[in-house]
């Protein structure tokens, strides 16, 4: 089944999800351009990681469809019947989507170099001289040429996901996900990330990001996206959403994240004062 006039190239109509008794996601309209990024803000509960499972099939919909490229995903319709699409055919459509997530998830025994290779070889086919070739542009473009030997124990938080980010766009994906790719990170850390993540924002990569960098949806997104509670509460652009809500728990939410933020600033000036006192 093929959405007629697909102009979207994600597109989610009234995406339900349930675990047991638990309801998750309680209708979700949402749809993403080609090269727009679209960050999803919320609390912690709040369905955003569902939603990115759901769309790359981690998870099964309770309710409502989800087109990526016009394609209807998890599901295809044979003689005017709707039936469970094959495993083969699900792995075929997952291929077209990159995720990161918030660990690195990276394979241990293998290197930088051996894991970005290692879907396009295995999945795609292609030779291993390829897959090397390009492979190494992607390292290069996250800032880890001089790392392609380096195994995962032997890199940084920072470098570790910038090794999953290459390992995701090896795989030539129509569309990026990442589900907060910098909560696991020390914050000295964070900086690097974001930066290739900017990187690819400016070369017209279509990303949906889970995240609670304000800084980065202000500056990067198109279009911001505010969930609580399974629902779409509020978007629109960083600008409206972020400095200008309308909806009282979209401004609940960003109040609290700025007294944290004022919270971990002030407990940094602190810490500086504690080691200026040791030094003296």
């Amino acid at each position: 089944m093929r959405r007629p006039n697909a102009d979207h190239l994600v597109e989610a109509v009234n995406v339900t999800k349930s675990f047991g008794s638990n309801v998750v996601l309680q209708g979700i309209d949402l749809t993403v351009d080609p090269g727009e990024v679209v960050c999803l803000l919320g609390p912690s509960g709040s369905g955003k990681t569902t939603f990115l499972r759901l769309i790359n099939q981690m998870e099964t919909l309770t309710g409502g469809r989800i087109w990526v490229g016009g394609e209807l995903i998890g599901i295809e319709e044979r003689k005017g019947k709707l039936h469970t699409r094959t495993d083969a055919d699900i792995a075929r459509q997952r291929s077209r989507i990159g995720m990161v997530f918030q660990r690195f998830n990276l394979f241990p025994h293998m290197t930088a170099m051996e894991n970005v290779i290692e879907a396009p070889v295995h999945v795609k086919g292609i030779s291993k001289r390829e897959a090397r070739q390009q492979a190494t542009e992607l390292l290069e473009l996250v800032g880890l040429a001089d790392r392609a030997r380096f195994y995962p124990s032997q890199l940084s938080g920072g470098q570790q996901q910038r090794v999953a980010i290459a390992r995701a766009l090896a795989m030539k994906p129509e569309l990026m996900l990442f589900d907060e790719p910098t909560s696991a990170l020390d914050p000295e850390l964070v900086g690097e990330v974001l930066g290739v993540m900017r990187g690819l924002a400016a070369e017209g990569t279509t990303m949906i990001v889970v995240t609670h960098e304000m800084g980065f949806a202000r500056e990067v997104a198109d279009r911001v996206v505010f969930m609580d509670q399974g629902v779409v509460v509020e978007e629109g652009s960083p600008d409206t959403v972020l400095l200008h809500p309308t909806e009282e728990r979209t401004r609940t939410f960003l109040r609290r994240v700025k007294q944290q933020a004022e919270a971990e600033a002030q407990h940094d000036v602190e810490l500086a004062k504690t080691l200026d006192a040791l030094e003296s």
